[in-house]
């Protein structure tokens, strides 16, 4: 069995913003964290490519749909990914043909069994969102809005449409789908998710109309090809035609059921209701966990482009590098929360605790020994209760942030860790190595500097592994500084688990002082 974890598929009908790199970013620090632990890991992401919005945007830009969207998906989203270091196993687009093929197979399979029927729909429909709203839902727009129906579910605008559509009987998955939430407490996560989600079935559901009559840019119906699938019902398929439903059942089978979805909260209703009534209609397991974050807020405002608050990940790249822009999102903001960020808490949190707090104990490491002995690791002697209570916690605070990467917590995993590099820095402060080298011409005084200097290296070996995931560039040079490569291998091969044990980095390991792993920004980033 495989730790298989996908973000959403983002809707490509323009540029990333950093909401989108956040969810990423969160997949990839867990997907290698579970690499780490020696798990077999699937990651995946993609573009949702399909839908009336698309098509729309791409009249705008003079464009037909799939030339627009392979654009941005070429010169935007991909590039993404590798802005942002990201180690993704797989990424699917909506409108390739491994997609479509599989999605008419699911569809067409549902339609034999007798769980779709032919009907009119007539009502309200969000382009934005691209969802259908139901009168309930719908309200008068205010500010920048008046004049115009809204969805009270996301404030999106709404058309009224009427169409005849092929329609899924939701409806009747209710009490199943209330039954999965009691059963699985787990399955809809966080609570705050999961009780929306709850509030939002116990109101009842309606059947859902799978299929659009009035454009083509989509999926066709494999039964009726006048019409093309709703954009959503297709949609979430990715998450099944990416691991080879209906084309390779051996590799379905290893990785099916997801382990987790990472979703916004504004999507957690489709991932959590639409989705695993879809897989329970075809009798196919339903994934382990749906876990929702929240919103970022930029100035106390959710992140939007109408409200000019929209920043692009490049941008925050462009000052602060790619390991900070993970580190900050990943230890900056809980996940499952609404989140404040700003440049002045970006620029705070980078010197006091990458700059000062991490890179400065690794450079100070790395040149002590270089001064004291040559740049290569001497013997240590016997532990003394400082050793002693360094070595305790920091195998206390690993299986904490191993426990807390389990419960999807990031923050807290990072908290963890962040204990060592305060307990390392203290340690170094008390035992004042630089004092203890003015005597060391005394045996006794210069096997003592030898502990305290390797104690230090094999603290900053434990934060070079657990903080990998995180930043994978800055640990690596941390890594090459440490000697560690030719005795104990690979940085991305050590393992979680044993990270820990006291003692790996081999007396005559060559420590060389790396350039600065987060020098200073200037005054005016």
């Amino acid at each position: 069995m495989s730790y298989y974890v996908t973000t959403p598929i983002y809707y490509v009908n323009d540029a990333p913003h950093i909401g989108h790199g956040y969810t990423t970013v969160i997949g990839d620090v867990l997907t290698r964290w579970h690499r780490q632990r020696g798990e077999d890991v699937w990651y995946l992401t993609g573009t949702d490519e399909h839908g009336l919005k698309v098509l729309r945007k791409a009249q705008q830009n003079g464009a037909t749909p799939q030339e627009w969207t392979d654009r941005l998906v070429e010169t935007e989203w991909k590039p993404l990914l590798e802005l942002l270091d990201i180690a993704n196993d797989d990424f699917i687009r909506t409108s390739e043909e491994r997609h479509e093929k599989s999605a008419q197979a699911f569809w067409q399979d549902l339609y034999d069994r007798g769980e779709v029927y032919k009907g009119e729909f007539s009502g309200w429909y969000s382009v934005g969102s691209e969802e259908f709203v139901a009168e309930d839902d719908v309200v008068d727009g205010e500010g920048d809005d008046e004049g115009h129906k809204v969805s009270s579910l996301d404030g999106s605008r709404v058309e009224h449409v009427t169409e005849e559509n092929y329609f899924f009987p939701l409806s009747k998955y209710a009490d199943r789908l209330l039954e999965l939430y009691e059963t699985n407490p787990d399955f809809i996560q966080p609570e705050s998710a999961r009780n929306e989600v709850v509030s939002f079935v116990r109101r009842g559901l309606k059947d859902l109309s799978i299929s659009r009559s009035t454009f083509d840019w989509g999926i066709q119906v494999p039964w009726d090809p006048s019409h093309v699938m709703y954009v959503w019902i297709e949609a979430l398929l990715n998450y099944v035609t990416a691991a080879g439903y209906g084309v390779d059942d051996e590799r379905f089978g290893e990785l099916w059921p997801a382990d987790v979805h990472l979703v916004g909260k504004d999507i957690a209703r489709f991932h959590a209701v639409i989705w695993p009534a879809m897989l329970m209609a075809a009798g196919r397991p339903v994934p382990h966990r749906v876990f929702a974050h929240g919103w970022l807020l930029v100035g106390g405002q959710k992140m939007s482009k109408s409200k000019a608050n929209g920043i692009r990940p490049d941008e925050i790249v462009e000052v602060f590098g790619s390991d900070a822009y993970r580190y900050y999102f990943s230890r900056a903001l809980t996940f499952g929360s609404d989140g404040s960020i700003s440049w002045e808490d970006m620029r705070a949190r980078y010197h006091a605790e990458l700059a000062n707090g991490f890179g400065n104990l690794a450079s100070r490491v790395a040149a002590m020994i270089g001064k004291y002995f040559d740049g290569t690791l001497p013997a240590a002697g016997e532990h003394t209760a400082a050793e002693e209570a360094l070595v305790a916690l920091v195998a206390e605070a690993s299986v904490e942030a191993d426990r807390a990467i389990d419960r999807i917590a990031p923050q807290d995993a990072l908290a963890q860790v962040w204990r060592i590099v305060e307990a390392l820095n203290g340690y170094l402060t008390e035992q004042a190595p630089w004092q203890v080298a003015k005597q060391a011409d005394e045996a006794a005084q210069r096997e003592r500097l030898a502990t305290i200097l390797v104690t230090a290296a094999e603290g900053l070996r434990v934060l070079a592994v657990l903080l990998h995931p995180v930043m994978p560039r800055a640990t690596a040079s941390l890594w090459e500084s440490l000697g560690a490569e030719p005795a104990l291998g690979a940085l991305a091969d050590q393992p979680i688990g044993t990270v820990a044990q006291w003692g790996r980095l081999p007396e005559g390991s060559v420590v060389t002082k790396v350039p600065s792993l987060f020098p200073r920004l200037e005054d005016d980033a």
